[in-house]
């Protein structure tokens, strides 16, 4: 096990010395805030983690291990006012695969319009909005080996101005033992975004001060294209003590982002009886200018009647901002 560790950062720590920092330099930064209260709780360290519906946002092989029916929806009141919403679903069809569909909704709420000329506001209001549509399928190929992909809408908007862009996200999963699992995946690889609507009209003039210069010409300001966060994983899980009454999850993942330097997440749970969950991680580890680190959380399950019922809640710090909380439901059948 200590060499398996000592690999994954051989294999992070190289990218992130050699690596320069690209941040702000790709569009659609929503994609990378994460999903779910328990994954946030453990640091963001859930790609190799015991699958469950948020899988269709960390790691869609991961949904392949998945049985019946899944539901999950996850709020979280983020930073500044905003709000963010995931909503999924997974359908296992035995000797095919599982299915799944998912959407992500950042939201800032109304923000009212202030020009030049009216610095305390307009009376007109607008939102920022930010989308993500997915479809999803995996399978397992083995007991041990699982794949799968996802396909992403990603739609941003704000005012009377919009963004659209199409990706791909592609997962791997192995179970190495019983209590030790690996697992890789590639976020976001697709196309570029540029921004196009009314908000870029404006008037222009020809500017030669000659007589006869032509003023009020209509126009449209030109924007630059801009890649995707394009995010590569890996990571393991495994289990560090378990007995049937208790159960000791420790996760690693390493990350290679294309707009920042490569750092780790770690995380651990402790499950007692499979109904109290409690949960801790660090995320960004040696991203020294991150605002994120710790977060911790706790979470309840439930079987009654052949349905799984659990709520998780998780508390994030985040630096000099309010620190953002998670609530996540969801249920299997």
């Amino acid at each position: 096990m200590t060499k398996l560790l000592v690999s994954v950062l051989m294999l992070i720590l190289p990218l992130s010395l050699a690596a320069q920092s690209r941040v702000a330099t790709t569009a659609a930064q929503f994609l990378g805030i994460g999903i779910g209260a328990r994954a946030i709780a453990m640091g963001s360290a859930h790609i190799a983690a015991s699958p469950d519906v948020a899988s269709l946002y960390w790691n869609p092989a991961g949904i392949a291990r998945n049985t019946g029916v899944q539901l999950g929806a996850v709020h979280s009141r983020w930073l500044v006012g905003t709000t963010m919403n995931w909503a999924g679903l997974t359908y296992n069809l035995p000797n095919i695969g599982t299915f799944g569909a998912a959407a992500t909704w950042l939201a800032s709420g109304d923000i009212e319009r202030t020009t030049e000329l009216q610095p305390d506001g307009t009376g007109d209001f607008f939102s920022v909005n930010d989308v993500a549509i997915q479809l999803s399928y995996a399978t397992s190929l083995t007991n041990r080996f699982s794949v799968g992909g996802s396909a992403k809408f990603i739609s941003q908007s704000i005012w009377t101005a919009s963004a659209t862009g199409l990706a791909l996200d592609l997962g791997i999963l192995f179970d190495v033992t019983d209590f030790l699992r690996l697992a890789a995946t590639m976020y976001n690889f697709g196309t570029q975004m540029s921004i196009t609507g009314n908000a870029l009209l404006v008037t222009a003039s020809t500017g030669t001060g000659a007589a006869g210069e032509n003023n009020g010409i209509p126009a449209r300001l030109a924007t630059d294209n801009w890649n995707l966060p394009l995010v590569f994983k890996i990571g393991l899980a495994l289990q560090a003590y378990k007995d049937k009454d208790h159960l000791v999850v420790l996760a690693l993942d390493g990350v290679a982002p294309n707009d920042n330097y490569s750092y780790l997440n770690v995380g651990a749970e402790y499950v007692w009886r499979e109904l109290i969950f409690l949960r801790a991680g660090y995320n960004t580890l040696l991203l020294t200018e991150s605002e994120m680190g710790l977060a911790f959380g706790v979470g309840l399950k439930y079987g009654f009647a052949g349905f799984n019922v659990a709520f998780d809640y998780t508390f994030q710090t985040f630096g000099k901002l309010n620190p953002p909380q998670w609530f996540s439901l969801s249920l299997q059948f």
